[in-house]
């Protein structure tokens, strides 16, 4: 992306950001331009860029060379000069070409939409996996650029190098070097992927549900998790404060125990190269016996980050409107004022699928905890059962398969009440026989 130029600035502070309004950008969008740059301006800030502009810039016509028209460049020029900016970020997508072009004529680095939330995710990173699957979406990026060394792995800082690139004066990835390393790290994944498997299946003896936490990106996930599981996630007002997954056992008022799962945060116009290096991460949504969506109630986008998020789940095959399993979660009502709060709560009563919370100040917090309680008994029923305590065998499968509520011994039977699958408890009559009332 960067070409050593030494008249470029230092891309790692001053920048400037660039929304494109194309004409083909307005039909359905539910976002204005301004909401767009607003969302643009949060991704830079999330790595710290000092953002001293921020602008949108209307295309008429894209051209194939630098998107914008030779007059919105040579403004855009002028814009960099006046603010000594090192960097600018367009929030839309860039061609090889078109990158190369604008870096120079406008004598500063640039980054276009993919580039700057691949960067965001390569600082984010943690765990191994995060990191591969950060890796996997960066190189099949870069890929079609050729213009990265192999050193931007090796980086302390995180990220992924676009911002301050090692320049051509290091050697330049090529094809084969990228291909052989995505085959590599697709290998690892899939070994993550297979333990991941083995986790859920533990997880399924267990049995304790897993509730997967979705949801826009700031729109709450981590701060909800915190308070449900009484964790420490780190959770800042920023976009994509968390990557990587985190899981915790989690007890419900009731007594049960359910697996909590927090997960990245969807975000409009993701590349879909991008979803597909986080496979693994969103499996964890496909398996979940619950899914929260968190939504930033508050927002003034809150529909067009409902219909994003909707979108994911969709190409998943997960579809909220006939999907038991897909709970909302209007978080942040502690931001609405009266009427618009009034309207929420409405929607509320009048949806048992939809709660309103605020994860910051803990309301709402029980009308959760109650409805994931309610939700987990939609597909089992509670049956009262009497087991010889000798009877050892049918006592553990009973643990194994089932989730004990209640249970009290006399001299010869344990007395459960237990709730179970229909199919489970047509399994457990079939090897141990009907049991005898309690």
């Amino acid at each position: 992306m960067a070409n050593g130029n030494p008249a470029e600035r230092d891309g790692s502070g001053r920048a400037v950001v660039v929304h494109p309004v194309l004409r083909t950008d307005a039909d359905g969008d539910l976002r204005s331009p301004a909401a767009r740059l607003d969302e643009a301006v949060g991704l830079a800030r999330a790595i710290e860029l000092d953002i001293v502009h921020a602008e949108c810039v209307r295309v008429t016509r894209p051209q194939p060379s630098s998107l914008f028209g030779s007059g919105a460049v040579d403004s855009l020029r002028a814009t960099v000069e006046e603010h000594e900016a090192g960097l600018v970020v367009v929030d839309h997508a860039l061609s090889p070409v078109q990158q190369r072009n604008l870096e120079k004529a406008l004598k500063a680095k640039v980054i276009d939409r993919t580039g700057l939330i691949l960067e965001i995710f390569g600082a984010r990173a943690r765990t191994r996996e995060g990191q591969l699957q950060v890796e996997l979406a960066s190189l099949t990026y870069q890929r079609s650029r050729l213009v990265r060394s192999w050193t931007h792995l090796e980086r302390q800082r995180g990220g992924f190098g676009f911002l301050g690139g090692p320049g051509e004066s290091q050697l330049e990835m090529d094809r084969r070097l990228i291909g052989d390393r995505i085959v590599r790290i697709k290998k690892e994944l899939e070994e993550v992927r297979r333990t991941r498997g083995l986790h859920r299946k533990a997880r399924a003896k267990v049995p304790y549900p897993v509730v997967a936490l979705v949801g826009y990106t700031n729109a709450g996930k981590s701060t909800l998790f915190n308070r449900l599981a009484n964790a420490d996630v780190f959770a800042k007002d920023l976009l994509f404060a968390t990557l990587d997954p985190t899981m915790r056992q989690v007890t419900l008022p009731s007594g049960r125990k359910v697996i909590l799962s927090d997960t990245v945060g969807f975000i409009s116009d993701l590349p879909h190269g991008l979803v597909a290096a986080f496979r693994a991460t969103l499996e964890e949504v496909d398996s979940a016996d619950i899914i929260l969506h968190v939504r930033d109630i508050a927002h003034p986008d809150s529909d067009a980050q409902r219909v994003d998020v909707e979108t994911v789940l969709r190409e998943m095959d997960i579809d909220p409107d006939s999907d038991d399993r897909v709970v909302e979660v209007l978080n942040k009502v502690d931001q609405l004022d009266g009427e618009e709060r009034a309207v929420v709560l409405a929607q509320c009563r009048r949806d048992d699928r939809k709660v309103a919370v605020s994860a910051l100040t803990g309301e709402g917090i029980d009308a959760l905890d109650v409805l994931l309680d309610r939700r987990m008994n939609v597909n089992r029923q509670v049956v009262d059962l009497s087991v010889g305590l000798a009877d050892g065998a049918a006592l553990a499968w009973l643990y194994d398969k089932g989730e004990v509520l209640e249970r009290h011994d006399d001299e010869d039977h344990a007395h459960l009440h237990v709730s179970l699958d229909p199919a489970d408890l047509a399994r457990f009559e079939k090897r141990f026989g009907p049991p005898p009332s309690p």
